[in-house]
């Protein structure tokens, strides 16, 4: 009886290539086509972004000083949304505030997404007692209350774009840990990681080479959700009075400044802050939507 040929069993890299489904800006783009709403979203996210930072290169304002003789002007020449009772641009407001808002999404969704993906991996890879370990843990911590812990370090310490970024990142990484885990537990027992671990691949190497390239379908539709919904927990931040200080603005602190001369009828230090939180967060979720069917992915 001969000894089975070992020699011909297939390298990793070439079951990788033969499992995988690559994604690829291309296939994302087709995918999305057919998604019309989708494509609605990502345009209209687009437009949003030109508006908040390419904005402000053609319709240049004063956010700094208090100019209390042109406060809470309505609508007008030389101030098409009006100002507010400091006297800033409305329109000028919009745009920094929505640079500020954008910004601090992206980074607290890339923050996230970044630990999330190596936890779950990893947790999801050593499986057993370790898995279960790293999870329960993972249960403990979305036990507690996110924003009341947020609002606790934001009374606590002074909150700026940054620090205010980490905070929202460092509780949301949570989910995105549970999402990854789930992919790679389907993921560890397909041909390609098993031909990995025969060759003697390291568990590192397993995961940054063959499990989290596979799982990036997950990862980018999470990414998506985490920055509508880090733009909405700033937001409600500035909205409570615990968000970012003068003179850096955000889209919570107008809304609630307008909030406040609601009775006084100031309708456009409402409305327009309102809108663009809405459309925001709509466009985002629209679009990962489209990118979840479009991935062939399933991420909730």
């Amino acid at each position: 009886m001969t000894a089975p040929d070992v020699t011909a069993a297939p390298s990793p890299e070439a079951e990788t290539a033969a499992e995988r489904n690559p994604v690829s800006i291309g296939s994302v783009l087709r995918g999305l086509r057919r998604h019309p709403l989708g494509l609605a979203g990502g345009l209209l996210l687009l437009l949003i972004a030109g508006f908040c930072f390419l904005g402000p290169l053609f319709y240049q304002t004063n956010q700094t000083d208090v100019d209390l003789v042109n406060a809470a002007l309505p609508p007008g020449p030389g101030y098409p949304l009006g100002t507010d009772t400091n006297g800033f641009d409305v329109l000028g407001r919009l745009m920094s505030g929505g640079q500020v808002s954008l910004q601090i999404g992206l980074l607290a969704a890339l923050f996230a997404t970044t630990i999330g993906t190596v936890y779950g991996a990893v947790a999801g890879l050593a499986g057993g007692v370790v898995d279960g370990f790293m999870m329960r843990l993972v249960d403990v911590m979305l036990s507690i209350p996110f924003l009341f812990f947020v609002l606790i370090l934001s009374a606590r310490f002074h909150a700026d774009a940054l620090s205010l970024s980490l905070v929202i990142g460092g509780f949301s990484w949570l989910v995105s840990a549970r999402l990854v885990r789930g992919e790679v537990l389907t993921l560890r027992v397909r041909e390609f990681v098993l031909a990995a671990k025969l060759m003697g691949a390291s568990r590192r190497r397993i995961i940054l080479t063959h499990l989290i390239p596979n799982a990036l379908g997950v990862i980018i539709v999470n990414i998506t959700f985490q920055v509508a919904d880090a733009v909405l927990v700033v937001a409600a931040l500035g909205f409570l009075g615990f968000g970012l200080t003068y003179p850096t603005a955000d889209w919570g602190s107008q809304l609630a400044s307008g909030v406040t001369y609601i009775s006084a009828d100031y309708w456009w230090l409402i409305y327009p802050v309102g809108g663009c939180i809405i459309l925001t967060v709509l466009a985002l979720n629209l679009l990962a939507d489209a990118l979840r069917d479009a991935l062939g992915r399933r991420a909730d």
